[in-house]
């Protein structure tokens, strides 16, 4: 299922510096989806807009990322979370595409492990797009879920 989110662009605070984890990322797949690194997957277009909104912000991409993330909430029991980030937190799973670094934390993952970010661009809506084949049901607002 997919579920669309709009991307909150103020960094996050009280991040603390830990040593870059990269996951190699392997080479692009057929049907626009960027590269992948363990289990996580963003398009060709959700790493060019994350790339343009972090310049538009101010982050650096050696320092910091994006962070995906998921939290307890929502109409289904969960919510995704997207935002920038200066910097990597102590045991964050960092991934790098093309460029743009993602940070995931370790609870995170367990929700987020396969699932592959895309970015919908349409008259009718606009935003990040979580394809998540370990959501098992969503809800109507489309940011929620459950596993």
């Amino acid at each position: 299922m997919a579920n669309v989110v709009t991307i909150e662009t103020k960094p996050a605070g009280g991040a603390v510096a830990a040593p870059p984890q990269y996951a190699p990322p392997q080479a692009p797949a057929a049907g626009g989806v960027g590269p992948t690194a363990g289990g996580l997957q963003v398009t060709e277009k959700a790493i060019k807009r994350i790339r343009a909104a972090m310049a538009k912000e101010g982050i650096s991409p050696q320092e910091g990322g994006l962070r995906l993330g998921v939290m307890g909430g929502g109409c289904s029991g969960l919510s995704y979370s997207i935002k920038f980030d200066t910097r990597p937190r102590e045991r964050d799973r960092i991934y790098e595409f093309d460029g743009v670094r993602v940070f995931v934390d370790p609870k995170s993952f367990l929700y987020l492990n396969g699932m592959t970010l895309d970015y919908e661009e349409t008259l009718m809506r606009q935003g990040f797009n979580f394809i998540n084949p370990n959501s098992k049901r969503s809800c109507g607002c489309g940011s929620s879920f459950s596993s």
